[in-house]
Protein backbone atom coordinates (compact mmCIF):
# COMPACT_ATOMS: atom_id res chain seq x y z
CA UNK A 1 0.00 0.00 0.00
CA UNK A 2 1.36 3.14 -0.76
CA UNK A 3 1.04 5.97 2.39
CA UNK A 4 1.83 10.21 2.08
CA UNK A 5 3.66 10.59 5.52
CA UNK A 6 3.07 14.00 6.99
CA UNK A 7 6.63 15.67 7.79
CA UNK A 8 7.48 15.56 12.33
CA UNK A 9 4.49 13.87 12.88
CA UNK A 10 3.37 9.77 13.74
CA UNK A 11 0.68 10.64 10.57
CA UNK A 12 0.47 8.60 7.79
CA UNK A 13 -2.66 8.02 5.17
CA UNK A 14 -2.70 5.71 2.67
CA UNK A 15 -3.46 7.45 -0.69
CA UNK A 16 -6.47 7.20 -2.48
CA UNK A 17 -7.17 9.27 -5.62
CA UNK A 18 -4.32 11.43 -7.15
CA UNK A 19 -6.33 13.95 -9.13
CA UNK A 20 -3.99 16.23 -11.25
CA UNK A 21 -4.75 19.69 -13.36
CA UNK A 22 -3.37 19.90 -16.65
CA UNK A 23 -2.34 23.16 -18.32
CA UNK A 24 -2.27 25.48 -15.28
CA UNK A 25 0.52 27.20 -16.15
CA UNK A 26 0.53 30.05 -19.21
CA UNK A 27 4.30 29.33 -20.03
CA UNK A 28 4.11 25.98 -19.81
CA UNK A 29 0.71 25.63 -22.33
CA UNK A 30 2.60 27.86 -24.64
CA UNK A 31 5.56 25.34 -24.97
CA UNK A 32 3.34 22.44 -25.54
CA UNK A 33 1.20 24.31 -28.15
CA UNK A 34 -1.94 24.29 -26.53
CA UNK A 35 -5.23 26.13 -25.93
CA UNK A 36 -5.44 28.04 -22.84
CA UNK A 37 -8.95 26.39 -20.82
CA UNK A 38 -11.40 28.04 -19.18
CA UNK A 39 -12.15 25.14 -16.30
CA UNK A 40 -9.19 23.24 -15.27
CA UNK A 41 -8.47 20.15 -16.91
CA UNK A 42 -8.60 16.84 -14.76
CA UNK A 43 -6.50 13.97 -14.82
CA UNK A 44 -5.88 11.03 -12.54
CA UNK A 45 -3.23 8.50 -11.16
CA UNK A 46 -3.32 5.41 -9.49
CA UNK A 47 -1.78 5.15 -6.45
CA UNK A 48 0.42 2.28 -7.60
CA UNK A 49 2.46 4.68 -9.46
CA UNK A 50 3.89 6.58 -6.49
CA UNK A 51 7.72 6.00 -5.85
CA UNK A 52 9.51 7.94 -3.00
CA UNK A 53 12.44 10.04 -2.83
CA UNK A 54 15.84 8.17 -3.62
CA UNK A 55 13.71 5.44 -6.03
CA UNK A 56 13.88 4.87 -9.44
CA UNK A 57 12.18 5.93 -12.48
CA UNK A 58 11.33 3.32 -14.94
CA UNK A 59 10.22 4.47 -18.39
CA UNK A 60 7.68 1.90 -19.98
CA UNK A 61 8.92 -0.04 -23.22
CA UNK A 62 6.39 1.69 -24.80
CA UNK A 63 7.77 5.21 -24.91
CA UNK A 64 10.82 7.12 -26.47
CA UNK A 65 9.86 10.49 -24.98
CA UNK A 66 9.07 10.65 -21.05
CA UNK A 67 8.76 13.91 -19.63
CA UNK A 68 9.70 15.48 -16.41
CA UNK A 69 6.68 18.12 -14.66
CA UNK A 70 7.51 19.07 -11.27
CA UNK A 71 5.02 19.99 -9.11
CA UNK A 72 3.44 21.52 -5.97
CA UNK A 73 1.17 18.31 -4.12
CA UNK A 74 -1.53 18.73 -1.67
CA UNK A 75 -2.84 16.15 0.66
CA UNK A 76 -5.93 15.99 1.59
CA UNK A 77 -6.65 15.31 5.23
CA UNK A 78 -10.62 16.06 5.54
CA UNK A 79 -13.26 14.34 3.72
CA UNK A 80 -15.26 17.64 1.86
CA UNK A 81 -18.04 17.86 -0.95
CA UNK A 82 -18.80 21.29 -2.62
CA UNK A 83 -15.97 22.72 -0.75
CA UNK A 84 -16.46 26.94 -0.81
CA UNK A 85 -12.94 28.29 -1.80
CA UNK A 86 -12.78 29.78 1.44
CA UNK A 87 -12.94 26.29 3.25
CA UNK A 88 -10.41 25.00 1.49
CA UNK A 89 -7.52 25.19 3.43
CA UNK A 90 -9.51 23.37 5.96
CA UNK A 91 -9.24 20.32 3.85
CA UNK A 92 -5.96 20.15 3.13
CA UNK A 93 -3.23 18.57 5.65
CA UNK A 94 0.03 18.83 3.98
CA UNK A 95 2.11 20.25 0.90
CA UNK A 96 4.37 18.57 -0.90
CA UNK A 97 6.88 17.82 -3.90
CA UNK A 98 5.69 15.89 -6.92
CA UNK A 99 6.76 14.77 -10.48
CA UNK A 100 4.37 14.32 -13.16
CA UNK A 101 5.89 12.10 -15.92
CA UNK A 102 4.52 11.89 -18.96
CA UNK A 103 5.12 9.67 -21.77
CA UNK A 104 4.37 12.90 -24.35
CA UNK A 105 4.80 10.78 -27.30
CA UNK A 106 2.37 8.20 -26.71
CA UNK A 107 -0.21 10.99 -25.07
CA UNK A 108 0.15 12.76 -28.19
CA UNK A 109 -0.76 9.67 -30.57
CA UNK A 110 -3.54 9.34 -28.11
CA UNK A 111 -5.13 12.71 -28.35
CA UNK A 112 -4.90 12.24 -31.45
CA UNK A 113 -7.02 9.56 -32.20
CA UNK A 114 -9.50 10.80 -29.42
CA UNK A 115 -8.94 8.27 -26.57
CA UNK A 116 -7.91 8.40 -22.98
CA UNK A 117 -4.38 9.23 -22.03
CA UNK A 118 -3.77 6.93 -18.84
CA UNK A 119 -0.83 5.02 -19.79
CA UNK A 120 0.90 7.80 -20.79
CA UNK A 121 0.32 9.47 -16.73
CA UNK A 122 -0.20 6.39 -14.95
CA UNK A 123 2.18 3.97 -15.80
CA UNK A 124 4.30 2.49 -12.22
CA UNK A 125 6.38 5.11 -11.46
CA UNK A 126 4.79 7.82 -12.82
CA UNK A 127 4.24 9.62 -9.73
CA UNK A 128 7.19 10.52 -7.67
CA UNK A 129 6.20 11.92 -3.94
CA UNK A 130 7.61 13.50 -1.00
CA UNK A 131 6.89 13.50 2.00
CA UNK A 132 4.31 16.44 2.97
CA UNK A 133 5.07 19.35 5.15
CA UNK A 134 2.25 20.34 7.76
CA UNK A 135 0.26 22.44 5.87
CA UNK A 136 0.14 25.02 8.91
CA UNK A 137 3.89 25.31 8.50
CA UNK A 138 3.80 26.94 5.05
CA UNK A 139 2.22 30.34 4.84
CA UNK A 140 1.71 31.37 1.46
CA UNK A 141 0.78 28.34 -0.85
CA UNK A 142 0.36 30.73 -3.33
CA UNK A 143 4.02 32.41 -3.20
CA UNK A 144 6.45 29.23 -3.91
CA UNK A 145 9.15 28.73 -5.93
CA UNK A 146 8.96 25.16 -7.77
CA UNK A 147 12.54 24.01 -9.49
CA UNK A 148 13.62 21.03 -10.94
CA UNK A 149 16.86 19.73 -12.31
CA UNK A 150 18.56 17.04 -14.19
CA UNK A 151 22.11 16.14 -14.21
CA UNK A 152 22.42 19.20 -12.42
CA UNK A 153 21.03 21.23 -15.04
CA UNK A 154 18.12 23.78 -14.00
CA UNK A 155 15.50 23.02 -16.23
CA UNK A 156 12.33 24.34 -14.22
CA UNK A 157 12.45 27.75 -12.32
CA UNK A 158 8.53 28.55 -12.01
CA UNK A 159 6.64 30.05 -9.40
CA UNK A 160 3.23 28.93 -7.65
CA UNK A 161 2.02 32.73 -7.91
CA UNK A 162 2.09 31.73 -11.90
CA UNK A 163 -0.90 29.59 -11.32
CA UNK A 164 -3.77 29.84 -13.57
CA UNK A 165 -6.46 28.17 -11.60
CA UNK A 166 -5.31 29.32 -7.68
CA UNK A 167 -5.36 26.32 -5.12
CA UNK A 168 -8.57 27.35 -3.48
CA UNK A 169 -10.25 27.31 -7.03
CA UNK A 170 -8.77 24.07 -7.90
CA UNK A 171 -9.68 22.05 -4.81
CA UNK A 172 -13.58 23.93 -5.01
CA UNK A 173 -14.08 22.70 -8.13
CA UNK A 174 -12.20 19.50 -7.96
CA UNK A 175 -14.82 18.35 -4.97
CA UNK A 176 -18.39 19.30 -7.34
CA UNK A 177 -16.73 16.66 -9.16
CA UNK A 178 -15.10 13.77 -6.81
CA UNK A 179 -15.71 13.64 -2.32
CA UNK A 180 -12.74 14.21 -1.51
CA UNK A 181 -11.17 12.06 1.27
CA UNK A 182 -8.45 11.87 3.54
CA UNK A 183 -5.38 10.25 1.70
CA UNK A 184 -6.11 11.29 -1.52
CA UNK A 185 -3.72 13.96 -3.18
CA UNK A 186 -3.64 16.19 -5.55
CA UNK A 187 -1.26 18.21 -8.13
CA UNK A 188 -1.41 21.36 -8.88
CA UNK A 189 0.51 21.70 -12.57
CA UNK A 190 3.71 22.44 -13.63
CA UNK A 191 5.82 25.25 -14.73
CA UNK A 192 7.19 25.64 -17.76
CA UNK A 193 10.76 23.93 -19.12
CA UNK A 194 9.43 20.28 -18.87
CA UNK A 195 11.61 17.76 -21.14
CA UNK A 196 12.78 14.69 -22.19
CA UNK A 197 14.06 12.27 -19.62
CA UNK A 198 17.12 9.43 -20.21
CA UNK A 199 18.16 6.75 -18.73
CA UNK A 200 20.94 7.33 -16.12
CA UNK A 201 19.39 10.96 -15.16
CA UNK A 202 19.52 12.46 -11.75
CA UNK A 203 16.31 14.06 -11.35
CA UNK A 204 16.03 16.54 -8.48
CA UNK A 205 12.63 18.66 -7.62
CA UNK A 206 12.49 20.77 -4.96
CA UNK A 207 9.98 23.23 -3.72
CA UNK A 208 11.86 25.65 -0.76
CA UNK A 209 9.85 25.83 2.37
CA UNK A 210 8.32 22.40 1.45
CA UNK A 211 11.03 19.58 0.64
CA UNK A 212 13.25 18.74 -2.29
CA UNK A 213 12.77 15.04 -4.26
CA UNK A 214 15.48 13.58 -5.97
CA UNK A 215 15.16 10.02 -7.86
CA UNK A 216 16.70 8.61 -10.86
CA UNK A 217 16.46 7.37 -14.44
CA UNK A 218 16.91 3.50 -14.08
CA UNK A 219 19.58 2.36 -16.93
CA UNK A 220 17.87 0.51 -20.07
Amino acid sequence: MKTAKIIGTSVEYPIGKILCIGRNYAEHIRELGNETPEAPVIFMKPASSVIYDGEEIVIPPYSGDCHHEAELALLIGRQGKDIPPERVMEHIAGFGVAIDLTLRDVQAELKKKGLPWEIAKGFDTACPLSPFVPADQVGDPQQLTIRLTVNGELRQDGSTAMMIHSIPAIVSHMSEIFTLEPGDVILTGTPAGVGPLRGGDRVVAEIPGVGTLRVDVKSS
